[in-house]
């Protein structure tokens, strides 16, 4: 057998608050070969980036701990390892790309600076050097004209070119083992297969091996050779990828393959009202330069879009990242200048402003992407529901506003006995419940979804979006429901748009769109999202 390069043997981590000890992960064992691609999957909580950060020692020591366990990498022992040897093996032996680029780039530094001082650091390259070698990782990467890119700033690339800087600065020093934990979760389809090929690429063209983090079971099927599923902070099962999926032994392992959305949405009557309406909607942003700030073009966020939303219908709305999407729905609920003629129901909202808009966002509810950031911390759970009901229904008693916080506790499947507790005591899901019960409250008719289950593990998409395809049928909801993933808009949606630079490139019913797409783009979309091709040779 070939000797691991890195081997993990029974790894506890145990975290201290105070004089209580919460061990978080208790006996992981698992190894990874030259050049091999190995998993670690699992859902939020399960002690999968724990482990990871335990082979860097990058946990928050005193506060964290190792009960037991071994971290040999290349013959050497990491665990307690003294900060010269950790210093001659992070970065340069070991590098690792994190979830979200944009805060683990420095908002205060150019790319230039931030990959140069890998090489730096490490390498000792003096300036002219270090740009010369910068500027040839961003080109490996695939980042066009890297020239011009070398003096921008975090926030002045997208998504996708965020996540190829830090895996230029990973790469910057060829390490033997990269550790990639959840480095497409917050990326949209077609750029998520563009960073899964450049992975596999640079992999085969370095030889080097990786430890790849992460809750989609799809990326694992193509990218892995061999998967450990961990529970709990437990690995419960373990073995190649292709054996793991086709016979699952564990009922965990058994619970995520077969809990990805799915299904259909319920019928909707055809005649049924309209509730929203759009017709040659624009959103334009000024480009404004010189002296005199004079306008010199616009940015076309959304333009000339055309679109119907009839009660108990979900729209959904797909498209890239900077395709209009999110600018769309904002425009529709008046929460975002634009032009153009926007009716709700039978009354045209176009020109109200936020007076006249007052008694109507009752009506127009909306459910943000991030569970967390939309609900505030300083607001137990009772007072973040009951706001709507204070602003929206003055008149109403102590008494009946508990009520009915509590009957919308009940319909999103949480326990009203917890609506005194704060956020933070949530998970993703759960978070997510509280922020559709906030909604409903309200009775809306119509409820914007903007990528409302894109931070939730698969299992708890899977509930979520159960969940809204119930409240829907109950109520006669209609939902604007924007996302990039493909899967749960296939799950969710009656009627689909497509929209690229603002404009919309193709509508039609969820199976003309799914089954017959007539654009290349829409293809695109879907061939990213749905294709399972194995990206490296599994033996």
């Amino acid at each position: 057998m070939t000797t691991p390069l890195l081997s993990v043997r029974d790894l506890s981590v145990a975290f201290r608050s105070g004089d209580t000890v919460n061990t978080v992960v208790q006996d992981v064992s698992f190894d990874v070969a030259p050049g091999e691609t190995v998993a670690l999957v699992g859902e939020s909580g399960s002690g999968k980036s724990v482990s990871a950060l335990s082979v860097l020692q990058l946990l928050p020591y005193p506060a964290a701990s190792h009960p037991s366990g071994s971290v040999r990498f290349d013959g050497r022992e990491l665990l307690g390892a003294d900060d010269k040897t950790l210093r001659s093996v992070r970065g340069n032996e070991i590098s690792m790309i994190f979830q979200e680029p944009m805060s683990s780039l420095n908002p205060l530094h150019t790319v230039e600076r931030q990959v140069g001082e890998v090489l730096k650091v490490h390498q000792g390259l003096r300036d002219e050097a270090a740009r010369a070698r910068t500027l040839e990782l961003l080109d490996r990467v695939g980042i066009r004209d890297p020239e011009s890119r070398l003096k921008s700033y975090p926030h002045q690339l997208s998504g996708g070119q965020r996540q190829r800087v830090m895996i230029a600065m990973a790469l910057a020093n060829t390490p033997k083992l990269l550790i990639a934990d959840e480095p497409t979760t917050a990326l949209d389809v077609t750029v998520q297969a563009q960073i899964l090929r450049l992975l596999v690429e640079l992999q085969q063209e370095l030889g080097m091996a990786m430890l790849f983090i992460t809750h989609d079971l799809g990326i694992v099927r193509r990218l892995a050779k061999r998967v450990n599923v961990m529970q709990g902070g437990e690995i419960v099962e373990h073995g190649p990828v292709a054996d793991v999926f086709a016979k699952p032994e564990h009922p965990y392992t058994q619970m995520l393959i077969s809990t990805e959305p799915s299904g259909a949405p319920s019928s909707t009557p055809e005649e049924s009202d309209i509730s929203l309406s759009a017709d040659d909607l624009k959103v334009w942003f000024p480009v404004k330069k010189g002296l005199l700030r004079r306008t010199v073009d616009h940015i076309k966020a959304v333009d000339g879009v055309d679109l119907t939303i009839r009660q108990g219908e979900t729209l959904g709305i797909v498209g890239e990242s900077g395709s209009g999407k999110t600018t769309l729905g904002l425009a529709l609920l008046r929460l975002t200048e634009s032009k153009g003629t926007i009716r709700f129901k039978d009354t045209e909202i176009t020109t109200y402003g936020a007076k006249q808009m007052r008694p109507l966002r009752s009506d127009l509810q909306v459910v943000f992407q991030d569970p967390f950031g939309s609900l505030s911390p300083r607001m137990s759970v009772s007072d973040i529901i009951e706001e709507g009901l204070l602003i929206h229904h003055p008149k109403m008693g102590f008494e009946e506003r508990d009520r009915e916080i509590i009957r919308a506790l009940e319909e999103v499947g949480l326990d009203p006995e917890t609506r005194f507790r704060y956020p933070h005591e949530f998970s993703g899901g759960q978070r997510q419940r509280i922020s559709i019960a906030r909604a409903l409250v309200l009775k809306p008719r119509v409820i914007l979804l903007d990528e409302p289950t894109s931070a939730l593990d698969m299992s708890v998409q899977a509930q979520v979006v159960e969940l809204l395809r119930d409240i829907q049928v109950k109520h006669n909801l209609a939902y604007l429901f924007i996302s990039h993933d493909l899967k749960v808009v296939r799950a969710l949606s009656h009627r689909i748009l497509v929209m690229k630079d603002g404009k919309v490139v193709e509508s039609g019913t969820r199976k003309a769109i799914f089954e017959a797409p007539k654009e290349s783009y829409t293809r695109e979309l879907i061939a990213a999202a749905f294709d399972e091709t194995v990206l490296t040779a599994a033996e």
